[in-house]
């Protein structure tokens, strides 16, 4: 009788040091995604030191602990189901008696979205947790003068989204500020450019952000203005369907004069303002005869 009532002691005291589940590890560090092969877990079973590890799932999807003939399948599923399959195996093999087994995701590997392009700060990094859009531009530091009008947003399927960078960023439209889940692929196109040579005050490449808002006058404003001896005739140099160079005549001064429209430009135009020289030798002539007059008539003409 005194055995027994010793045995009895014995499984009262084991159960109360026995933990459950919750009390055992507690919860994850991450956030509780799917995993995914290259994720790295840690696999805590009680009071089996030998199969409490760090393991990362294998390219076929599996974990692999110690006693365990086969794999456990562990891509696609969440951490808690892992832990059911682990200690199912572990008792369908004999190795345990109703295990106690708890999954704590340590690193997620197999959910990377990059961010590239016309962006400071491109880089490669893992959803984990709730992340959109905005978040990952956030990420890359937000977008360089040189970033064009949209966003493409490449999917695992292959699909494409075409994202206008003014919907999401200035009217703020939740509807495009897409939840990504890894596995995307974020580029953000330069913006193509128009080139002003020439007689401008700062000729140089501009960037196009709205396709049909680019014409002769902006381009000449953004090139902050003609300098004295503009001609009154400037070109455009366009490459067209066939690639095959066009040189288009603009009449620049009735432009400026609002005698003709203002002629709208294209992305990889050349718009070229040329010197008018008949002008600058008229004025150098000019110029030439004041400095005379005023040297005779202060008696200082000195022949050569």
């Amino acid at each position: 009788m005194q055995i027994v009532w010793i045995l009895m002691l014995s499984l009262t005291a084991a159960a109360q040091v026995r933990p459950s589940r919750m009390e055992e590890v507690g919860r994850e560090n991450l956030p509780a995604q799917k995993l995914g092969p290259d994720d790295l877990v840690a696999v805590s079973v009680y009071d089996a030191p030998e199969l409490t590890r760090t393991v990362r799932v294998e390219l076929d999807g599996t974990v692999h602990l110690p006693l365990l003939k086969g794999g456990v399948e562990a891509a696609g599923v969440f951490p808690r189901e892992l832990e059911a399959s682990i200690a199912q195996a572990l008792e369908t093999e004999q190795i345990l008696v109703d295990p106690v087994v708890k999954v704590t995701v340590v690193e997620y590997h197999s959910r990377p979205i990059a961010v590239m392009g016309a962006v400071r700060k491109p880089l490669t990094f893992q959803a984990v947790g709730t992340v959109t859009l905005l978040d990952a531009l956030a990420r890359a530091e937000g977008l360089t003068n040189e970033a064009g009008a949209e966003i493409l947003l490449t999917r695992e399927a292959g699909l494409i989204a075409r994202i206008p960078v003014k919907r999401l960023m200035k009217d703020a439209d939740p509807a495009v500020n897409f939840t990504l889940h890894g596995g995307e692929e974020i580029r953000v196109p330069e913006a193509g450019k128009i080139f002003v040579v020439g007689n401008v005050r700062k000729p140089g490449a501009f960037p196009v952000r709205d396709a049909g808002d680019n014409s002769v006058l902006k381009l000449v404003a953004l090139s902050e203005g003609l300098l004295p001896y503009a001609a009154k005739l400037a070109y455009v140099y366009r490459r067209d369907e066939a690639g095959i160079k066009q040189e288009i005549p603009i009449e620049l001064e009735k432009i400026l004069q609002r005698k003709a429209p203002d002629v709208p430009l294209a992305v990889d135009d050349l718009l070229y303002i040329p010197d008018n020289k008949g002008k600058r030798t008229a004025m150098a002539v000019v110029d030439r005869m004041t400095t005379f007059t005023a040297s005779t008539a202060s008696g200082l003409l000195i022949w050569h």
